[in-house]
């Protein structure tokens, strides 16, 4: 029996989010402009993953002095399998653990990035375009699919029209996903850094659990295309 939490709209539709179900979240700047502009601003989007994920109140400006991903933040209230930021836009995976948990942490990171946005530009208004978009993951075929597509997303970057027409470079696209910090890529790849603890990895089913399974399974889906042709 599930409880359920808010109820969103996407694309003309209604969708429940659901404790105990798995969703991939996707929001984009308002009318497409980019909400990164710089390596600071990618930072702050990470830490604020971690330090709006809980129970507990965050006021930013008076922890900056301290080990921002040791802070205490509380009971957990989602579990996120992954993420990836991209220009003008971000994608999370998250299973929701507590009722109406996804809704509060969307809510709540946001808002604190948009703050943090609107002051160090000078600007202000809505940065995101409208409510979040939320795609309900029911089948664990998708479910694992979801840590390839999010992962992949910062290829585009480098070869904009890859998925539509193959990767031209698979080995400069490999090293430049080893090398990109702002997603949960080198998190599963066994590198030890300070943003790892932003995931919840025991909440999502053991896919990777042997060594370089990731990598593997994400290069696969990064050189399908090639290899249908």
């Amino acid at each position: 029996m599930y409880c359920f939490g808010a109820i969103i709209c996407l694309m003309n539709r209604r969708i429940i989010l659901s404790e105990g179900e798995y969703y991939h979240i996707y929001n984009r700047g308002v009318e497409k402009r980019t909400i990164f502009i710089d390596n600071d601003d990618r930072k702050r989007f990470q830490t604020l993953l971690y330090l709006c994920n809980g129970t507990e109140p965050i006021v930013y400006r008076l922890i900056q002095g301290e080990t921002l991903y040791k802070k205490n933040v509380g009971k957990k209230i989602v579990a996120i399998g992954a993420y990836t930021l991209m220009p003008n836009h971000f994608h999370l995976l998250i299973k929701e653990i507590s009722e109406g948990g996804i809704t509060e942490f969307m809510r709540k990171f946001t808002t604190a990035y948009t703050m943090y946005f609107n002051k160090k530009y000078e600007r202000v208004g809505p940065l995101f375009q409208g409510a979040f978009r939320a795609e309900h993951v029911t089948q664990d075929e998708h479910l694992k699919y979801l840590f390839a597509y999010i992962h992949l997303n910062i290829v585009k970057l480098i070869e904009k029209k890859w998925r539509e027409v193959g990767i031209k470079d698979a080995a400069k696209a490999v090293k430049y996903l080893e090398n990109y910090k702002y997603s949960s890529y080198q998190d599963y790849c066994d590198k030890v850094r300070e943003e790892a603890v932003i995931l919840s990895k025991d909440t999502f089913p053991e896919y990777f659990s042997e060594k370089h399974s990731f990598k593997k399974f994400v290069n696969e889906w990064l050189t399908l295309s090639n290899k249908e042709e």
